[in-house]
């Protein structure tokens, strides 16, 4: 059971997170790759800025933005008698943070991929801007927002700093697999160590084998 319960906990804690991630960064590279206007640039540096910055980094600042001192911190206190700082949800929402640029990027290079020209005829044919995006443009992007969708769970399975900070390591609760081996480690235990390093080589093969097989579809 030592071995399973950050595995079981990363794959729950992923699958919330690669949900979260995704709505929101599907609609901004949707925004983004059909859109110009002023200050895109900046935008756009922002919503990548994740991918960059030190995991450390990003933890920190969602100490800052969501902890006991910031107002939407105490707001959650408040409507859930209970902080977010070291609980399940805080390692959904660092995962979801660090996977959300790789998702976007992807989604929005297959955005960029759809031919203008097609919406635009399904818009004279009448249909509404959902409906071109419902027909037209996800299914001439599907590869990139399939593939996008499993790189950002990969991303956010081996996500270790910023949910080390954010959600520290709480066994049965927010240990997930990168923050129990850095515990095991730090503990000496080399063997355990070994094998959840094993295991999250193992899952992000699969993963990435998979974004593979999609692109060559």
């Amino acid at each position: 059971m030592e071995f399973w319960s950050p595995v079981f906990i990363s794959i729950r804690v992923t699958l919330a997170a690669s949900v979260l991630a995704f709505i929101p960064a599907m609609c901004a590279a949707w925004v983004m790759a059909r859109h110009r206007f002023r200050g895109q640039a900046f935008v756009e540096t922002v919503l990548i800025l994740p991918l960059v910055l030190p995991p450390t980094v990003v933890g920190f600042g969602l100490l800052v933005m969501l902890g006991a001192r910031s107002w939407i911190g105490r707001l959650v206190e408040w409507f859930f008698h209970q902080s977010l700082v070291f609980t399940w949800w805080a390692a959904v929402i660092a995962a979801s943070v660090v996977a959300f640029p790789l998702i976007y990027q992807t989604l929005k290079t297959g955005f960029e991929s759809v031919d203008p020209r097609m919406e635009e005829a399904a818009r004279l044919l009448g249909a509404s801007e959902w409906k071109v995006f419902w027909y037209v443009t996800m299914p001439n992007a599907k590869r990139f927002i399939l593939s996008g969708y499993v790189l950002g769970f990969a991303r956010g399975i081996g996500e270790f700093g910023a949910t080390l900070m954010f959600a520290g390591d709480i066994p049965g609760k927010t240990e997930t697999i990168p923050t129990a081996i850095f515990m095991a480690v730090e503990s000496g235990n080399m063997s355990l160590a070994l094998y959840w390093v094993l295991s999250i080589v193992l899952l992000s093969f699969v993963l990435l084998g998979i974004v593979q097989k999609i692109r060559r579809a």
